[in-house]
């Protein structure tokens, strides 16, 4: 289908994050996502939206298809924006009407938000696109390990995490087809007036919220009559270990939390 070209799934390539192993992929991706939300000022949101790029180049993702699964999440971050832009509560508001007081703060909050998620968004789409989802379940497993020995059930929550991410490709399209269903039936949600697009958007969760809890229990069902039980998690894949290539990639990550870090204290 056209909209799970838009998803994020993998996709055979030959590019360096393709080539990297799973877990400094993840170590990385971490290292990004800690540089994209302690940017604050100018200097800060270059190297943000620097790293973001990097990603995409590094494995020869367009910045369409990194940004594809963005568009359909207008509605999420409408409501992100519009909830800090009218009840942010900082600085003199423009105006007030009822429980509304919308300001500048607000509105640079708002913007600051939505900015934030869009690139931790487009940098885990690169991951997600050039990473095979069982490859990224045994190097969670294998990175958060350590945790066994108080207790935490690793190769359950990376069961979880797995699971999850293949779920999200499934309720886009499930998605996408009840919003063509409810546009046939004169929704309009490609309307300019804001107000009438989240109306039209709102009946829409429901029948997700419904597929997900049927998918999820026809996935129990499954793995149950397959002979899955609780507790007993097949023993995570052996990686090679990582190459010098691999580890410098993994120190210029930290090196440039660091140097956000850093920047934090610039001026604007």
């Amino acid at each position: 289908m056209a909209h799970a070209k838009a998803m994020a799934t993998f996709r055979a390539a030959d590019s360096l994050l393709h080539r990297m192993d799973p877990r400094i992929k993840l170590a990385s991706l971490a290292c990004a996502i800690a540089v994209i939300v302690m940017a604050h000022n100018l200097w800060t949101y270059i190297l943000a939206v620097a790293v973001t790029a990097a990603f995409c180049l590094a494995s020869k993702i367009r910045p369409r298809e990194a940004l594809g699964p963005i568009f359909y999440l207008f509605p999420f971050f409408a409501v992100i924006f519009l909830m800090n832009f009218f009840f942010y509560g900082r600085g003199k508001p423009w105006g007030k009407w009822w429980i509304f007081a919308p300001s500048l703060p607000g509105l640079l909050q708002g913007v600051n938000v939505v900015v934030k998620v869009v690139l931790v968004m487009a940098a885990s789409a690169c991951l997600l696109i050039s990473t095979p989802p069982v490859e990224m379940t045994y190097a969670l497993q294998s990175l958060i390990s350590p945790l066994r020995f108080i207790g935490v059930p690793v190769g359950q929550i990376a069961l979880i995490v797995s699971v999850s991410i293949e779920f999200i490709p499934s309720l886009f399209e499930e998605f996408n087809l009840i919003k063509e269903a409810q546009t046939a039936r004169g929704a309009q949600f490609e309307s300019t007036n804001i107000f009438k697009r989240a109306k039209a958007y709102l009946p829409l969760f429901l029948p997700i919220f419904m597929t997900a809890f049927r998918r999820a229990d026809e996935l129990s069902l499954a793995m149950e009559a397959r002979g899955y039980q609780t507790g007993k998690i097949k023993a995570e894949k052996r990686f090679s270990r990582p190459r010098g290539r691999d580890w410098a990639i993994l120190i210029f990550s930290a090196l440039l939390v660091a140097a956000q870090a850093f920047l934090l204290k610039a001026p604007i």
